[in-house]
């Protein structure tokens, strides 16, 4: 019978918590190390709707990216909404586990499973640490080029549906065959993708500014922006394989059918009356 303690070993050796960076807050948040574990269910979010999933499958450990408790505070009482939620984690019996940036830097981490679902054949980190081998973002080639309209669908399909959709912003008709990737919020990366010589990013949470900016540069790379949600969700298939593995078959893993992107209404832009402005 395998215990938090063996969730927690396997997952600190696939995403080692010195690879977090320095702000984050990665490990376990709640659970008793002892208990035995016969289910875990991995997510994105740690929010009340997959909180209600672990409840409903008897999942005994939840497995998040994303932290719950990211800045400091000075309680957790339970008329607040993540007070509410580490009560309910505890009264349940169900530890809750984060691996964000250390599972953003790890090889293999997020990126590589973006990378994985988008049909890339990873060369290496975009934002390599001093190893080479680990760091934020990736980069890779498709195995034929395509014209960005077709590569912009070819990320459409192979990610979950969200209300915002996918942007691209880049000539429909450039080839593309280099890209990088980075799950999550990747505007910071932008230079670098340029100065790696790809033909398109795709990352999420692109702001108007460092956008347009970035396309004003000669050579730029295309750009695809992704709901955050949906660049991280391949991960989660990721980490239930390496904790099947790492746990020998002994417990269940379950990934999360819940779509946490907090998006949920999009309304369809009307037609350009006035005529007044144009592409």
């Amino acid at each position: 019978m395998s215990t938090v303690a063996d969730v927690v070993r396997v997952l600190e050796a696939a995403y080692p918590p010195g690879l977090a960076e320095s702000w984050d807050a990665v490990g376990l948040v709640c659970g008793d190390p002892a208990d035995t574990v016969e289910k875990v269910l991995v997510c994105v979010d740690p929010t009340e709707s997959t909180v209600d999933e672990a409840i409903e499958t008897g999942a005994k450990v939840v497995v998040a990216h994303h932290p719950l408790l990211l800045r400091g505070v000075h309680g957790v009482p339970a008329d607040t909404p993540k007070g509410a939620l580490v009560h309910r984690l505890i009264r349940a019996g169900i530890a809750l586990f984060c691996a964000h940036t250390n599972a953003d830097s790890a090889d293999p981490g997020v990126s590589d499973a973006l990378a994985a679902a988008l049909g890339i054949t990873v060369t290496g980190p975009l934002a390599p640490n001093p190893d080479g081998r680990t760091g934020i973002g990736r980069l890779g080639e498709l195995a034929e080029p395509e014209p960005f309209a077709q590569f912009v669908d070819r990320v459409s399909r192979a990610l979950p549906h969200t209300e915002g959709g996918v942007r691209a912003a880049g000539d429909p008709h450039r080839w593309i065959k280099r890209v990088a990737v980075s799950g999550g919020a990747g505007d910071s990366y932008l230079s670098t993708a340029t100065a790696a010589g790809v033909d398109a990013f795709v990352t999420a949470d692109l702001r108007h500014h460092p956008a347009a900016e970035h396309l004003a540069v000669p050579g730029a790379p295309a750009l695809v922006d992704v709901a955050h949600w949906a660049s991280e969700w391949p991960w989660c298939g990721q980490a239930a394989g390496i904790l099947r593995t790492g746990l020998g078959g002994t417990v269940t893993v379950d990934v999360s059918v819940r779509r946490t992107d907090p998006w949920t209404t999009q309304a369809a832009c009307a037609p350009n009356r006035t005529g007044r402005f144009t592409g």
